[in-house]
Order: structure tokens, then C-alpha cells, then sequence
């Protein structure tokens, strides 16, 4: 029995709801079982889902909504140091896929011209999956989480041009060069509207608005679904649209107040995305590929990782960095679909490169997904096979700018203890710097110190801080590991100045005395000790 679109909606989101529900008890990551969900109701099995353009529009809407908050929390100083490495990244491994994507699918039997559809297919990352993951991770706005926006940013602009190439040759009357200056026209267009609103009317606009909390986020999903909209008609993705429309309004005042009322919507949305990718698979096509399949899958898992890691190290990026950055690329897109489909309008595919092409975007999206949720338990694993991807002295650090010249006290680690101790400093009148590994405390408004970027695990910290008269450096993280890195960084690099150091017990307290630290200390029992004064001085 064939459902109405409504009925069709609602069997779906029980479906999902189920296999969401199956995926966390058995302690798998939620897209897995939201992907499984989407091959459960697609017509390969229960047939709730015939045709997947059914739920597209609600996917389009939540891709808008995704790129769109991700636009309102982009630091456009941070855009500007970024753009040579996600440049070089982004294009090194759209080029390195390509050739050896070729090759193999040459080696595979494929004739030339579907071997370059498959080729450069496998170059596109899917920059609604990394944002989600890194999103829920709350990495987005670390380093290698703001690099791999970067590049995929590159890709999804090589997509663009790629299907313009596929129009006009499969077109007798294309101009391909007219074409390219067609899109580089339009995109400017586009960027000068998206200046012209963040600049002149950004401000004035969401004041208004902000009188009514319900009116200011329907605005801004109207805002980022119609430059999404705009985007496309002028040949560019909704993705591109949607980003720019939350870029034009990161300056507001009321930007965190928009995301935040917009998340919830926009995950429910996704959903719609991810069952809509699930039901695009055949059993069938897949079976009858699956060594392909499989051959694919693991050159875009290992090899795209690697491209990555060997441009940023040459760049000077650390290899945690680097490594982190280069899980991201390890999945397909959905571009990669649209460019296969669109080959076969043209007549050059066929529908087996399609079904090709799908099952290695489902490999390589769940594994990816496994990959870039474990990235820490992984790179500590693997972490001595990493070194030949760096340089003996990683030099790149774009966020360490601004640091103070001479600081008395630096302070590692700003969470509320941290930060606590660092106001203290302040009021004190003390010269102080904060270092913390996620780039939202960097770039917090709120400090009434400079804060910058730094990993207290890097062991050329020392060297990128400007210890001439520091005191104390103050560790207030409480993980044994970072803090026994960090003084043995501190006492080979050689600066003048004391380490103090947190513990939670007298066993990881005694092993960092061991290590070397000046002081010791107790953040729980520090902050328990007034508490604790107070009360008996009233009994």
C-alpha cells in the first residue's frame, strides 16, 4: 500500500526513532543508525520511502539550517590565516584522489571515462557529515576543525566547476570558458551581497527583530533558506548560500542567540538527511560490486587521511593537528552522487557507476563516522606512526597573534577554575597570558586577559609562548598525561620560570612531584577548604 506523503513522514521518523534508540544501546554512533534506518525504509526492504525526493525537501532545509549556524559562528580573522593551508589542502587532495582514484578503478576494469567519473567522485568529502560529527564532538571550533571547513569549503567549489565541465562538454553548443567566467561573475555577486547585508543592514535588521524572540529566528531561517535558494539559481550549492547567510550575521549581537534556538530544529531536520542518503541503496548493485566497492572504500579511508597529514605537515601544523584535519576527508559526499547522476543524464555512465559510487559513500561515511568520534583514542594508538608527518620544529600557529610580550603568569587551561585564577591575576595587577586548546575560549570576548591558542601535549609550547619574564606557569588541567607533557616540555626547552601543576589524589600528585613540578595542587580541595572554613567559623 502506497502512503501519502504525511503518513510516509511519520512511519519514518518511528523508524529512525528505533534504530537511533538500537544504535546507542549497542554503543554505536547515532548516524550509523540513522543510515540504517533510511536502508530499512527505502524500497529495498520495507517500501515506506519509494522514491527518496519525498523527504529531500525536508533534508534541504536542515543542510541549509546546518551551514547556516556553522556561517554565524565563523571568526572571518581566523578565515583569513586559514585560507593557505585549506587552499593547498583542499586542492593537493582533490588532485591526489583524482589521479590515483583513476588508476585503480583503470585496475578495476572500468573504461576511461566512467574511471574518471568514479575518479573524481571519490575527491568530495561530505561537509554536512564532518560539521555534524565535529558538532556533536564540540571540535568544530578547534583548529583542525576550523581547517577542514576550510578545504571542504574548496571542495564543494571544485564540485561546482567539475559539473560545470560535465554540462558543457556533454553540450555541443557549451562554452566552457564562458561558463567558468559565468560562475566567477555570479559568485562575486554573491559575496557582495552577503557584504552589503552583514555590513548595512545586519545590525539595524536583527534589532528590530530581537523585540519579538520568535520573529528574529524566523527571520533568520528565512534568510538562510533563501540565500540557499539564491545560491542555487545562480549555480552554486545550497550549502554556499546557506553558509554565507550566517556569515553575513556573525556580527550581530544576537548570533549566539539565533544558533541556539535553531539547533534543536536543525538535528531534527538532519534526520531527514541521513535516512534520505540510507534509502538510496540497492542491495542489489551492491552485491554484485561489493570488491569494488570495498577496494574504493579503503583508498578514500586511508588515502585521503594521508594527502592531508603530508600537505599541513610540510606547512608546519602538528601532527595531532594534522591527523585530526586528515579524518575528515575520509568519506564521500553527496556531491559525488549528484556528479555520477548528472553523468549519466549526459549519457557517458552508467547506472552501475551510480550504485558504485552510492555503496562506497555508505562504507565510507559509517567508518568515517567511527573514525572522526574515537580520533583521540585512535591518534594516541598510532601516535609514534604519525611523526614522519611532521617537521622536526612544527612552526604553524595561527592563533598565537596576540599574545602579551612579557607575561608574569601564564595560566593552561581556562575552565572555570582556570578562569577563576586568571582573573585573580588580573585583579591582582600580574602581567598574565591564558592558553587553551579550544579556540571559543581563545576568542571569547569576556577575558579580561590575552588568551591564545596552545596544546599542553605540543612539545614546542614553551617555544611558541613569550616566557622572557614569567614567573608561573599554571596547568590548571587535570589529566595526568597533558600535565607530565607539559613539564617535561618546559624543563628541556629551559625557561627560568616554576610550573605548578592540578591533581585530583595523592597518586597522580606524587607522580607529578616525581616529574619535576615546583608545586602541586589540589582544585577540589583548594575550592572545598574556604567552603568548609566558613561553616565551622559559624558554628
Amino acid at each position: 500500500m502506497e502512503l501519502a506523503i504525511f503518513e510516509q513522514v511519520a512511519a519514518v521518523l518511528a523508524v529512525a526513532v528505533a534504530a537511533g534508540a538500537l544504535a546507542l544501546l549497542l554503543r554505536q554512533p547515532l548516524i550509523v543508525g540513522l543510515l540504517a534506518a533510511g536502508i530499512a525504509v527505502g524500497p529495498e526492504l520495507l517500501g515506506i520511502v519509494q522514491d527518496p525526493a519525498e523527504i529531500e525537501l525536508l533534508a534541504k532545509i536542515g543542510i541549509s539550517l546546518l551551514l547556516f549556524i556553522v556561517g554565524l559562528k565563523l571568526d572571518v580573522r581566523l578565515v583569513a590565516r586559514l585560507g593557505p593551508v585549506a587552499l593547498a589542502t583542499g586542492l593537493g587532495q582533490v588532485v591526489f584522489t583524482s589521479i590515483v582514484g583513476f588508476v585503480i578503478a583503470i585496475g578495476l576494469g572500468f573504461e576511461r571515462v566512467p574511471a574518471l567519473y568514479i575518479a573524481v567522485a571519490l575527491t568530495f568529502s561530505s561537509t554536512i557529515i564532518v560539521v555534524k560529527l565535529l558538532t556533536d564532538k564540540r571540535e568544530l571550533d578547534d583548529l583542525h576543525g576550523r581547517i577542514a571547513l576550510g578545504f571542504l569549503i574548496v571542495q564543494d567549489i571544485v564540485v561546482v566547476l567539475a559539473m560545470i565541465v560535465i554540462t558543457a562538454t556533454g553540450d555541443a553548443t557549451g562554452d566552457l570558458g564562458s561558463e567558468i567566467l559565468g560562475v566567477v561573475g555570479r559568485g562575486l555577486l554573491l559575496i557582495l551581497l552577503v557584504i552589503a547585508v552583514g555590513r548595512y543592514l545586519a545590525n539595524p535588521v536583527t534589532h528590530l527583530l530581537a523585540r519579538s524572540p520568535e520573529l528574529l529566528v524566523l527571520a533568520a531561517v528565512a534568510w538562510a533558506v533563501v540565500l540557499a535558494a539564491v545560491s542555487l539559481a545562480l549555480g552554486f550549492s545550497q550549502e554556499v548560500g546557506a553558509f554565507l547567510a550566517g556569515m553575513s550575521l556573525a556580527s550581530t549581537p544576537y548570533r549566539e542567540a539565533i544558533s541556539g534556538r535553531l539547533s534543536t530544529l536543525r538535528d531534527f531536520l538532519l534526520v531527514f538527511f541521513f535516512v534520505e542518503l540510507g534509502a538510496l541503496f540497492e542491495f542489489s548493485t551492491a552485491i554484485s560490486q561489493l570488491g569494488a566497492a570495498l577496494v574504493l572504500s579503503l583508498f578514500v579511508l586511508i588515502g585521503n587521511p594521508i594527502i592531508v597529514m603530508v600537505i599541513m605537515g610540510v606547512m608546519g601544523y602538528r601532527k595531532k593537528v594534522s591527523f585530526k584535519a586528515g579524518l575528515t576527508v575520509a568519506q564521500i559526499s553527496e556531491f559525488s552522487l549528484i556528479l555520477v547522476a548528472l553523468g549519466v543524464s549526459q549519457g557517458q555512465v552508467g547506472n552501475d557507476v551510480v550504485g558504485l559510487v552510492t555503496a562506497v559513500g555508505l562504507v565510507t561515511i559509517s567508518a568515517s563516522t567511527y573514525l572522526i568520534t574515537n580520533s583521540d583514542a585512535i591518534y594516541e594508538r598510532i601516535e609514534p606512526m604519525l611523526r614522519p608527518f611532521e617537521r622536526r620544529r612544527p612552526s604553524a600557529n595561527p592563533l598565537l597573534a596576540d599574545a602579551p610580550h612579557r607575561p608574569q603568569y601564564v595560566v593552561v587551561g581556562l575552565g572555570r577554575f582556570g578562569s577563576t585564577v586568571m582573573d585573580e591575576l588580573v585583579e591582582s595587577g600580574h602581567e598574565v597570558l591564558g592558553v587553551d586548546f579550544n579556540p571559543r575560549s581563545v576568542h571569547a570576548t569576556a577575558w579580561r586577559a590575552p588568551v591564545v591558542y596552545g596544546d599542553a601535549e605540543d612539545p614546542d609550547l614553551p617555544l611558541q609562548l613569550p616566557l622572557h619574564e614569567t614567573r608561573w606557569v599554571i596547568s590548571t588541567l587535570r589529566r595526568l598525561e597533558p600535565n607530565l607533557h607539559m613539564i617535561s616540555s618546559f624543563r628541556h626547552a629551559g625557561p627560568a620560570c616554576r610550573i605548578a601543576v592540578a591533581a585530583d589524589d595523592d597518586e597522580v600528585a606524587a607522580t607529578l612531584d616525581a616529574a619535576g613540578a615546583d608545586l602541586v595542587f589540589r582544585p577540589l580541595h583548594e575550592a572545598a577548604s574556604p567552603l568548609l572554613a566558613q561553616i565551622h567559623a559559624m558554628e
